[in-house]
């Protein structure tokens, strides 16, 4: 995409792991020039994760550029100082205090630098636990989401960082709220985005269920559905699928797809309420259809019927998925390691048209020496910069 939304804003960003890098990436896709503050002298720590952590540089850093700084040296912070100079935005997701001790707090910022928009992500807002440490999975066994994912008496946290992620979404969304009222008033502002009140938005609804109905919330798996049919089965080939069924018009279609007119005959079945009411027998019988069809078979049924329906995958499948293929939701991203791999572009289109990759992931450091240039620093200058160890 030409001409894009955000190409006259310059963005520094001072963050680890997924909740500040994945706002810093949203603005990056929309045309932000967006640069890394990283630590002296291997970069953010996040690039060296084992385990599940592999993923997080790799995905939420692209259109980024990198800059290695110490801001431990008054150098170091000189130099950041002077790139906040021609910044609009500054994001950060530290531990709390962290920003403040460098001299780099909203306070010490807000008079010097009267335009810039000071985005924090913290695990709270202002309230009794503020200065408390937060993670993710902390806020979602906190807010109730894990005790809602998992069985009863077992909290189990979501299968991705969704609050991380969601609290980023809501970071960038503060930010380009910020920078439209900074066109009207012409000063900047603090945005303020917390992992634990991310969570408890999330938990809304739940919320809402406790109040309508008098009654404490059941987790997802022992809850009674809004739908007789809103299952997983398993099928001959000891696959398993998803199939919904939300209204009687569905019920039809499902009846005639897999060849049921027994069950569409059957008077206590042609309402929902009335399908719930049958569940004792109606869903083992469903179980046992299910379970002589193969998941192609059953899979070309619900999509023939028009019914909500999915096979249950993996991560790895979605390399290969029809839609994210044909509909080029995938980007090819080089990584820093030099492998080669496709990951999901920012999902919204604006007209026709995508966000793309204008570059990969940075390896460390790589824009240090042409960054510090564009801020007027001149090479001998910049050389001993480094030689003291104040850049890398």
């Amino acid at each position: 995409m030409s001409n894009l939304p955000l190409s006259s804003v310059r963005v520094l960003e001072f963050s680890h792991a997924v909740f500040g890098p994945s706002a810093g990436m949203l603005l990056a896709d929309f045309g932000a020039e967006v640069i890394r503050i990283e630590p002296t002298p291997n970069g953010d720590p996040t690039r060296k994760l084992k385990g599940f952590g592999m993923g997080y540089y790799p995905f939420f850093n692209r259109n980024k550029k990198s800059v290695l700084l110490n801001l431990k040296d008054p150098q170091g912070l000189a130099v950041a100082r002077r790139l906040l100079a021609d910044s609009d935005v500054l994001i950060e997701n530290f531990a709390p205090g962290t920003m403040e001790r460098l001299g780099l707090g909203y306070d010490a910022l807000k008079e010097p630098f009267p335009r810039l928009i000071y985005c924090s992500l913290k695990g709270f807002l202002p309230g009794p636990y503020e200065h408390r440490m937060a993670l993710d999975e902390v806020v979602q066994m906190m807010s109730g989401l894990a005790y809602m994912t998992g069985p009863v008496g077992q909290p189990l946290r979501a299968g991705a960082s969704v609050i991380d992620i969601m609290g980023g979404m809501y970071g960038a969304m503060g930010v380009l709220l910020a920078l439209q009222e900074r066109e009207k008033s012409g000063q900047g502002t603090l945005v303020r985005g917390a992992l634990f009140e991310t969570a408890a938005f999330v938990m809304g609804h739940h919320m809402a269920y406790s109040a309508v109905s008098g009654q404490p919330v059941p987790p997802m798996p022992a809850r009674v559905s809004a739908w007789a049919i809103y299952h997983q089965f398993r099928t001959a080939d000891d696959e398993l699928i998803f199939v919904g069924v939300t209204s009687d018009q569905q019920w039809q279609r499902f009846c005639e797809g897999f060849q049921r007119p027994d069950l569409w005959q059957d008077a206590r079945l042609s309402s929902n309420n009335g399908r719930i009411e049958q569940r004792e027998w109606l869903l083992p019988d469903l179980h046992a259809m299910f379970a002589r069809l193969t998941r192609a078979q059953a899979l070309a049924v619900c999509e023939q019927a028009q019914l909500p329906f999915a096979a249950i995958t993996r991560p790895e499948d979605l390399f290969s998925d029809p839609q994210l293929l044909a509909g080029n939701s995938l980007l090819d991203v080089q990584l820093p390691s030099g492998q080669s791999v496709q990951l999901p572009r920012t999902p919204i289109l604006l007209g026709d048209e995508h966000w793309d990759l204008r570059n990969s992931p940075p390896s460390v450091g790589e824009h240090t020496e042409s960054v510090l240039q564009q801020a007027g620093y001149t090479p001998a200058e910049i050389a001993s910069l480094r030689a003291s160890g104040a850049v890398g």
